[in-house]
């Protein structure tokens, strides 16, 4: 079994439609493998896929590239990915199957509170972080490989950030409010955390205004260069 980083935390219709969403991205992930697997969700929220066949190894290794894997154990020293869960201005508590809380001086994404750094790098409830595990070895950190990825956003053209909602619904939701080309694409951060990529004449503020009325989730700008 594989727990994918990556949460389902609504419900109703839209846990549905997005449980759905899933499965055609599990099958376009390892669909071609020898392999049967079988989604659920567990009582946290994270997303458990068990894989069984003659590609059960291949699949497995598939799923836990595409998407992280929360593990029941964590080393220091060893990057994870864990879900950004709660935060104040000392700092960000990712839920990586325990809680790791990431002091403000280790986010590595400038000056001010880490409340202000969530702000200016539009990070959304849920989204996915990778950090590195610092365990009895001193404060966890975030990962190289994300902080470069934050500050790529800011030299771009800006973003709008979406969560509590699936990449085709914000796809749809761009659509019907008229914004079609107004958008490069819509990235997949997790399953329910979505990142709108502006075109260079596009004004993410703008853009959030827009939509914001469509979507019942939480939206932040990213303002580019």
């Amino acid at each position: 079994m594989v727990v994918l980083a990556t949460k389902c935390y609504i419900d109703g219709d839209a846990r549905e439609r997005a449980l759905d969403s899933l499965t055609s991205l599990v099958a376009n992930d390892i669909g071609d493998l020898d392999v049967e697997y079988d989604i659920g969700v567990r009582d946290d929220g994270f997303i458990s896929v068990t894989v069984s066949g003659d590609d059960e190894t291949v699949a497995r290794n598939v799923l836990r590239e595409e998407w992280g894997e929360v593990t029941p154990h964590l080393s220091a020293g060893e990057t994870y990915v864990g879900t950004l869960e709660h935060w104040d201005d000392d700092g960000f508590v990712l839920d990586a199957g325990i809680e790791v809380r990431i002091p403000t001086e280790e986010l590595g994404l400038g000056r001010g509170s880490a409340t202000q750094v969530r702000d200016r790098f539009g990070l959304v409830q849920h989204m996915p972080l990778t950090f590195v595990y610092g365990g009895d070895e001193g404060p966890s950190r975030l990962a190289d490989e994300q902080i470069d990825r934050l500050y790529d956003w800011t030299r771009g053209s800006g973003r709008v950030n979406v969560n509590s909602a699936t990449r085709g619904e914000v796809r749809a939701t761009v659509n019907r409010a008229g914004h079609a080309k107004d958008i490069v694409t819509v990235e997949r951060l997790g399953l329910l955390e979505q990142s709108i990529v502006c075109r260079d004449e596009t004004d993410p503020p703008g853009l959030l205004a827009s939509i914001g009325s469509y979507l019942p989730s939480e939206l932040k700008c990213v303002i580019g260069q």
